[in-house]
């Protein structure tokens, strides 16, 4: 008895050092990860907020850390030895980047069932199959970066790790898909705005995401979740030949995840996402803080922030709203439509980067939806 209650206290006091950076973390998975992560992952995690590392940045590392714990639990019974010998990087490899044809002749091969199991129950695995092997690249690479946060030397770098990665990829090519299969554009957008028709506070807020997270660029999920009063400052109106001013806003991004701490990058709103936006906060009273919130049942504005992961929901509740399907759309569709929707319009490349917030021409590039490219004058120099 003396034993188990130790081992509550201790899980108690690491959900309450969790509560000190728990805007790195998933909320509502806060007591889960209490159990899941050791002492050590907790103060490592402590020490990377200490540090000023990206908000984006630390989430991924914490998801995947706890991913990592519980892999290692269900594979090899306890936790994540640091630093892994090369043996577990392997296992990891061989787990996780699998033929599904040999896995129909040999069950052996692959993730073994009663891992696979594990991690169901848990949570941590949801499709069937092997996984991207650019998710098994990323986890790899954050668990690099965990174990040098910790003093320590790994063997990510070994000839054999690299070798399994590659040959494991050859021989299972997959196709990259997109984040959201298809792009929100204009059309779809006016579509899910008509979804949003009265003036109760759920479609003024749902209102106000579509439009600010469209017209400011495409902003990242995490980027609209995370909005806060303090970033918004009002600029002039915009003068507009024939009718009156238009009202304007900047947004002040500050890192983001492509910046440094010492970068403030600023976007600017015009028009109706202003208006939509000052209509939302002036019926739910916001003030300062979190711009997008949580509604209870009977219309309470919470005061806690909308999960990134709230967002996309949202976004695919609109989508069902409007008569398309979910499915084929997420949140990262409004990022890729207005790239998409501003090559429809002939604005230049660069000019939309500006406002998309994108450094590489080539990345930006990818955003633009194949219909696009295929209906180019790019594709009709031979008509």
């Amino acid at each position: 008895m003396a034993k188990a209650k130790t081992s509550l206290t201790a899980v108690e006091r690491r959900a309450e050092e969790l509560d000190t950076i728990a805007a790195v973390l998933p909320i509502e998975r806060r007591d889960e990860l209490a159990e899941l992560l050791t002492d050590q992952d907790i103060e490592t995690l402590r020490h990377l907020v200490n540090q000023g590392m990206g908000d984006n940045t630390l989430r991924a590392l914490t998801s995947d850390l706890a991913y990592l714990e519980a892999w290692g639990m269900a594979a090899t019974g306890q936790s994540l030895l640091w630093p892994a010998p090369e043996a577990l990087l392997l296992k990891f490899v061989a787990h996780h980047l699998w033929d599904p044809q040999r896995r129909e002749m040999d069950p052996d091969h692959g993730m073994p069932a009663d891992v696979d199991d594990s991690l169901r129950q848990q949570g941590f695995l949801k499709s069937i199959g092997p996984h991207a092997p650019a998710t098994v690249r990323r986890r790899l690479a954050n668990w690099s970066t965990l174990t040098k946060w910790r003093g320590l030397d790994g063997t990510f770098a070994s000839p054999a790790l690299k070798s399994a990665i590659r040959l494991a990829v050859r021989a299972v090519p997959r196709t990259r898909r997109r984040k959201s299969a298809k792009a929100i554009t204009g059309d779809v957008l006016a579509k899910l705005l008509a979804t949003c028709a009265t003036d109760s506070l759920r479609d003024l807020r749902d209102r106000a995401i579509l439009m600010v997270a469209f017209a400011s660029g495409g902003r990242r999920r995490s980027e609209v979740a995370g909005l806060r009063r303090e970033q918004l400052s009002v600029e002039p109106p915009i003068d507009v030949q024939g009718g009156p001013p238009l009202p304007s806003l900047a947004i002040h991004l500050g890192r983001t995840k492509i910046t440094t701490g010492e970068e403030d990058e600023v976007v600017y709103l015009t028009g109706r996402p202003v208006e939509a936006l000052h209509d939302w906060l002036a019926a739910a009273k916001i003030d300062k803080g979190s711009v997008f919130r949580g509604i209870g049942r009977w219309g309470t504005v919470s005061k806690r922030a909308l999960d990134p992961q709230s967002v996309n929901a949202i976004i695919k509740q609109r989508v069902e709203m409007a008569g398309l399907e979910p499915r084929e759309f997420s949140a990262h569709g409004l990022r890729s439509g207005y790239l998409t929707e501003a090559a429809n319009r002939g604005i230049p490349l660069p000019e939309a980067m500006e406002q998309s917030c994108h450094r590489s021409v080539q990345q930006a590039s990818n955003y633009y939806n194949s219909a696009t490219r295929r209906t180019g004058r790019a594709a009709r120099l031979l008509p």
